[in-house]
């Protein structure tokens, strides 16, 4: 298969290139993925490995770490990613989900219902008084980094340590071929984080509090999780996952919408589409474009050989766009019925935040749509459309900035709830 992630202009648009790989053959084989790896794009082929267990998710963690400049590399960056549930197998996966489920009760989900409302409606005020603004930087990044530092209690934690350290793992994770100095700042993202963490587990070991460590806390006391490197370890992973995933949903999601402006116009015509629309923004660019798997046994797959430790890439952004499941799958349509996009994964490991990803999406674009309806992209009049500042990472797609502009904004008294 010819080159083509990480040739210029992939960033901006990789949707050609997944639609010409599903074309051409069920499985390839691409050495841009970490040395080499098989790729699977089809929907139905997606849904088969993220579900069968020949396909494991147990090495992918240390495979991450293990490809860069071994030398350099603290051990406990390497035990941090193999002990997170992304980067676990049966039983232990179940085992750890179990533990960390009972921290996503239907009562929590509806007061971090509520807690998104109010992010929404406090930043959505600060712009009033702005004609122009990053939607990235007012809304995108501070209010997934104030809901999952709330639930999790790390008010006390700057948000712009935790998005920094947040974004040097994403860099990391995203890169082809990371860099001696990606995977440093990534090791010591990761570290800084994990010390924060351990400090604050101590503490709340003496104080309890009822909230997401609380949960993980009440769950090592029950023996579902081991003391140590394995509790923190899901501490990281669901503060990086809970802000990484909706920050990029939010400001993707925004730059789709604004760009069609029927689909925008729709919406505020029929509020009651939210939920859907929210659904169909992450089949059609979704935060994470793919993710991995290593085969456990030697196997066929459409007529090619797989062999057992072979890396292989699972294209959740092509499986999205597939059109034997999608019909037009390159036009977004809020109110589109039929199929299920794979945006969160499938099978065990679907993603355990997805719901109050959803949550948080619907506040933000609610509050919008009522108290900002002349919200438009921030282009100088009569010349072509800004080009979207898309970040360079090919696992997170997502966007530095999203300059946008308005003429007005319903004073939040006036507002109407949803």
């Amino acid at each position: 298969m010819a080159a083509a992630v990480c040739a210029p202009g992939f960033a901006a648009d990789p949707y050609p290139t997944w639609r010409a790989w599903q074309a051409a053959a069920p499985v390839h084989w691409s050495t841009e993925f970490l040395g080499g790896a098989w790729v699977v794009t089809r929907y139905a082929d997606v849904q088969m490995v993220l579900r069968d267990p020949r396909f494991a998710a147990r090495r992918t963690g240390a495979w991450l770490a293990a490809e860069t400049d071994k030398e350099s590399r603290h051990p406990r960056f390497r035990q941090l990613f193999a002990r997170a549930m992304l980067f676990l197998d049966e039983p232990d996966h179940a085992r750890v989900r179990r533990a960390l489920q009972q921290a996503f009760s239907p009562e929590a989900m509806r007061e971090l219902s509520c807690h998104a409302e109010r992010e929404a409606g406090e930043l959505c005020d600060d712009l009033a008084g702005m004609e122009r603004f990053d939607f990235m930087a007012r809304i995108a990044r501070p209010l997934p980094a104030r809901v999952i530092a709330r639930w999790m209690g790390l008010e006390h934690i700057r948000q712009d340590t935790f998005m920094a350290w947040s974004e040097a793992l994403a860099t990391f994770i995203g890169a082809m071929q990371p860099t001696r100095t990606q995977m440093q700042d990534a090791q010591d993202s990761l570290i800084a984080m994990a010390i924060k963490l351990e400090g604050v587990l101590d503490e709340r070991r003496h104080h309890p509090r009822d909230d997401l460590i609380g949960a993980l806390l009440k769950a090592e006391a029950e023996g579902l999780l081991q003391a140590g490197p394995e509790v923190v370890a899901q501490c990281a992973m669901l503060l990086f996952g809970g802000y990484e995933t909706t920050r990029n949903l939010l400001g993707n999601g925004l730059n789709a919408l604004l760009r069609d402006r029927a689909q925008w116009l729709r919406l505020q015509a029929e509020p009651a589409l939210v939920p859907s629309a929210i659904r169909e923004l992450l089949r059609f660019d979704t935060p994470v474009q793919y993710t991995a798997r290593r085969v456990t046994t030697d196997l066929i797959l459409h007529g090619t050989r797989l062999r057992k430790g072979d890396a292989l890439m699972v294209v959740i952004a092509a499986a999205n766009r597939d059109p034997e499941v999608f019909p037009n799958p390159d036009v977004l349509d809020v109110g589109r019925r039929g199929g299920s996009g794979v945006s969160f994964g499938s099978g065990a490991h679907v993603c355990i935040g997805a719901a109050l990803t959803q949550i948080e999406a619907q506040a933000v674009f609610r509050t919008l749509l009522q108290r900002y309806p002349t919200l438009e992209l921030d282009d100088a009049p009569g010349v072509a459309p800004r080009h979207p500042d898309w970040v360079a990472n090919s696992v997170y797609r997502g966007l530095a900035s999203l300059p946008l502009r308005h003429s007005g904004g319903t004073p939040r008294s006036e507002g109407v709830r949803p």
